[in-house]
This record gives structure tokens, C-alpha cells and sequence, in this order.
């Protein structure tokens, strides 16, 4: 264990993961240092690294590697040599090489671009991403030159694009020597690695290890901040049922990736049927881990926590690509329209078929995680005809009261399902909001600085909108007919306003509005 501890923090201290090696270049830049970023940008056969590895140099240091060590100490005096001619290089080692002293054992090849002085502002933005627990997204010119990721610029050479993900964060809920070794090892690694402890004594352990991110479990009722992300992976390492089912259970409401939960298969069945009677659904439960581990009915810490690595990091290789952010339609169908003069204005026929079952065909081209759509008593037309379009339908017993009430009736449910990132409210009756809107809308919350976009039709906000979990306790408060944009006139930041044309926008409030709606479509 010592020599494979040792090792680890080997890799970790040469800068495995770009974020430290990005750092190690901001740092540099911040005091004007001359230096060069390393990238790789092609390999054939068994390469050590991947495309998009990188290394990072300065005239007395560098930081980060790119191959098992045949390389890099040439490619290190390459960079300083393209420091002082302050000139970008390509270079390729192994099969096809100029380099021919150089061979590679795998007997494949890898191409390499160096750029001297690069632009530290992108620099700067892919770091900041990264300790933000974002995406970063790295655009390079083969001439030499780094790009705005977020600006498609015309260059005459071949631009190549690598995105890299936060560094793993391990979260280890425990007690005793099996979790001090996890997280030991996983802090060797250079994971982002966070002890979640009931004892003191394992706290001061914890703290003597040099572990920096401790919480002490004091309550079940006053569990810490669930702040997992779709990099996270959590490890429950200790038997205490009080405890393990209320942080299972939050954990579950989250995106973490792997759920790892130690004891035998009987302890683990036990503990599935506690899941059970606390309300989670079986498609939650069958993502926990139990037994943890690769290897079966291990006894001492070192072990254990070797095995669970191991799982957690094959589990990783099923998010090579950001995972999607899990997305909940809201369609608000439960308004009484007593504006329209007669009957049911959602019920209408608009060009052969109902005002509702427009709205409601977003569906038809979209897949969000749920789909809850929100009726009163008094429509049970309504909701037929929203349940054969796919919708889970929810009953507003308070609908007189506003259209606030029924976001938060849907929202209420989205927190008891506890599986949704983000939210996208539409109305019943807006009858043309195209699919290609919806689209536009979670395309443009992909990036990670927005957190609300609402429709701009001729400068009035309304929905189609969209609203991140963040914001679902501000939404909860509206009263009446409020509407979410009293909320997004609040935020000083990650708000935008998308366009829509006045006649995508449309609503039925009446008959003229119904008889207008209909010419458009003709039109």
C-alpha cells in the first residue's frame, strides 16, 4: 500500500490532469514568465497519452507529461528552443519521424504542437472552468494559435478542438480505517477527495492525513449540501442505518455518477428495502453499488479501498462526454381562460384539432427526462388528451388561486422524483412554439454561466423558459399570476433572453385570438 501510495503521488506531483497543468501556466503568465504549452493533437497506435494531453514548460520548469518519459525531455528543450524563437512547432516521434534516435516502443506514433507564449486569457477561462467544476474547451489553430472556444473565427489552417472534465471529486461518507484509506488514495491520486465523519477521532486522523475537505455528520435531519456534479462519485463506508439511508436517499436526488455503498449482499438487499419504504423508486436503487468494489468480500482497509477505486474509475469511463443536464417539461394546462367566450378555449379547434394538443406535440420531437403537464379538477378533457400525448398529468387543487400555483404544484412533484437539473416551462396555450425553440433553449443552457433564459417576443418576456434547480426555491415563491420573469429581473447575472418571432409566441385568449392563430398557420 505505501508503494502504491508513493507512486500515485508520483503522477499527481507531474500534473496528470490539465487543470494542474493549467494552473502551473497561469501561475507562470501571472508573473511573466516566458513559457509554452505542449499539446498532443494525434496518435497512432499504443499511445501513452491521448490527443489533447498536455505539458506545460517554462525556462527552469515544467509540468504535466505526454508520454512514458521517451519523449518529453526532447520535447521540453524543443519548447524552449520555440520559446526563444518565439515560433510555434509540430512535431512527430515514433513511425514516420525525422527524429529517428527517438523511436517509440510501442511502435506507433504521436504528433505534438508547441505554443510558445499562448493567449493567457483562454488559458485563464479553460483553468477557471475547470476548478468550477465545468467543461473547458480548448480550439487550436495548427498555426500556432489558440482560439476563442465560444467564437467560431475564420482561420486558413485546421482547427482542432479537445474538451476536457473536472477532475474526479471523490465524496466518502464513513467512519474508521475504511474510509481514511479510501481517502487517502484517492487524495494521492489527485482526485478532488471530500470525508464526510460521524467521530472526532477520525476527523483528527483525517486532518493529521492532510486531507483538506472535511465535514463532521451531525444530524440526519442536517445532512451537509448535496453539491455532487456529474463528476462526483460517492462511497458510503460504514453501517449505520440511521444515517445511510438519509444520505443515500439525497445522494440518489443527485447526478453523481457512481454510488458505492459497502457490506455484504445481504447487508445491501436490507438496505435496498429501507430505500424502498423511504419513497425511492427502483431505477434510483439499482445505481448503488453493493457490494462495493471490484473484488468480493474483502477484509482490511487498504484493500477495500484499492477495489472501490478501481470501480469508481472504470465507472468513469462512461462519462467521457458531459453528461446531458437532466431536463423536466412543465406544461401549464389548468387555467380556467374565462376570458374566451365560449367553452374551453384549450379544447378549441385551432385547424383540426384542439389548442391543446398542439402545445402539448412538443413531445412529439423532444425528450426531456420528465414531462409533467398541470390540469385543475375541472379538466378531465384535458387531461385525456394530455396523457394519450405522453404527459404525466398533476392536479392543481388550488388552480383558482393562479398560475404560480401550478408551477409550484409541478415543482413540488419534480422534488419528490429528485432527479431533474433544470426546468422548461411552457403554456397550454401558446399553440405554435416551435420544437426548434425548445431546442434553441436547451442548447443555449448547455453553457455553464446561464441559469435562466426566457422567450423575447418584440421585448415582453413569457414563456417557453427555462430555469436551473438553483432557482426552483425562488420560483416557489411567486404568488397569484406572477410570473417567472419577476424572477429573472432579479438576477444579475446567467439570465438571457431569447428570440421569438410575435407569431411563434401567440397565445388563446379569446376567440380572435383563435381566429387569427388560424390564418397564421394558413399563411
Amino acid at each position: 500500500m505505501l508503494v502504491y501510495t508513493a507512486w500515485m503521488n508520483a503522477i499527481a506531483m507531474t500534473g496528470e490532469h490539465p487543470q494542474d497543468v493549467l494552473q502551473r501556466l497561469v501561475k507562470w503568465q501571472s508573473t511573466d514568465l516566458a513559457c509554452a504549452l505542449i499539446v498532443v493533437i494525434e496518435t497512432e497506435g499504443g499511445a501513452v497519452r491521448a490527443p489533447g494531453a498536455l505539458l506545460a514548460v517554462s525556462e527552469h520548469d515544467h509540468h504535466g507529461y505526454v508520454s512514458g518519459g521517451c519523449i518529453d525531455a526532447d520535447l521540453i528543450l524543443q519548447a524552449r528552443q520555440a520559446m526563444a524563437d518565439k515560433s510555434p512547432r509540430r512535431l512527430r516521434y515514433g513511425a514516420g519521424s525525422p527524429f529517428v534516435d527517438l523511436p517509440l516502443p510501442c511502435g506507433g506514433a504521436i504528433e505534438l504542437l508547441i505554443v510558445p507564449d499562448p493567449a493567457p486569457q483562454e488559458i485563464v477561462r479553460l483553468y477557471e472552468n475547470l476548478i468550477a467544476r465545468q467543461p473547458a474547451h480548448l480550439r487550436l489553430d495548427l498555426d500556432g494559435s489558440i482560439l476563442n472556444a465560444r467564437k467560431r473565427t475564420q482561420t486558413k489552417s485546421k482547427v482542432l478542438d479537445f474538451s476536457y472534465h473536472p477532475k474526479l471529486r471523490i465524496r466518502i461518507a464513513g467512519r474508521g480505517a475504511d474510509a481514511l484509506a479510501l481517502a487517502k488514495l484517492s487524495d494521492a491520486a489527485g482526485y478532488e477527495t471530500r470525508l464526510q465523519l460521524l467521530d472526532e477521532a477520525d476527523i483528527a486522523n483525517a486532518e493529521q492525513a492532510g486531507i483538506a475537505h472535511i465535514t463532521q455528520l451531525t444530524t440526519m435531519s442536517e445532512l451537509p449540501r448535496l453539491e455532487d456534479d456529474a463528476w462526483t462519485a460517492f462511497v458510503l463506508l460504514f453501517h449505520d442505518r440511521d444515517f445511510e439511508i438519509p444520505l443515500l436517499k439525497q445522494c440518489l436526488s443527485g447526478p453523481a455518477f457512481y454510488i458505492g455503498a459497502v457490506g455484504s449482499r445481504r447487508t445491501h438487499d436490507i438496505r435496498c428495502q429501507h430505500l424502498r419504504a423511504a419513497g425511492c423508486v427502483e431505477e434510483s436503487i439499482s445505481r448503488i453499488h453493493g457490494p462495493v468494489g471490484l473484488v468480493p468480500s474483502l477484509r482490511d482497509a487498504s484493500s477495500i479501498a484499492l477495489s472501490t477505486l478501481a470501480q469508481i474509475v472504470e465507472a468513469s469511463k462512461e462519462i467521457s462526454e458531459p453528461i446531458p443536464p437532466r431536463t423536466a417539461f412543465v406544461l401549464l394546462a389548468a387555467g380556467a381562460a374565462k376570458r374566451f367566450e365560449s367553452g374551453d378555449k384549450l379544447t378549441a379547434e385551432l385547424n383540426g384539432r384542439p389548442v391543446l394538443s398542439h402545445a402539448a406535440a412538443i413531445l412529439d420531437d423532444q425528450a426531456p427526462h420528465r414531462a409533467y403537464a398541470v390540469v385543475s379538477e375541472q379538466n378531465p378533457e384535458r387531461r385525456s388528451m394530455l396523457e394519450a400525448a405522453g404527459w404525466t398529468v398533476l392536479t392543481n387543487v388550488e388552480a383558482d388561486a393562479g398560475q404560480s400555483t401550478s408551477l409550484k404544484c409541478a415543482l413540488a412533484r419534480i422534488r419528490e422524483d429528485g432527479d431533474v437539473d433544470q426546468v422548461v416551462i411552457l403554456l397550454a396555450d401558446m399553440p405554435y412554439v416551435p420544437s426548434s425553440f425548445v431546442s434553441d433553449l436547451l442548447e443555449t443552457a448547455l453553457d455553464p454561466n446561464v441559469r435562466a433564459i426566457m422567450s423575447d417576443s418584440d421585448g415582453v418576456l413569457s414563456p417557453p423558459a427555462l430555469f436551473n434547480r438553483d432557482l426552483f426555491d425562488a420560483l416557489e415563491t411567486l404568488t397569484g399570476d406572477r410570473g417567472a420573469k419577476s424572477i429573472f429581473h432579479e438576477m444579475k447575472d446567467g439570465a438571457v433572453a431569447l428570440k421569438l418571432s410575435p407569431q411563434q409566441s401567440m397565445d388563446i385568449d379569446c376567440e380572435a385570438d383563435l381566429l387569427r392563430a388560424a390564418e397564421y398557420e394558413h399563411a
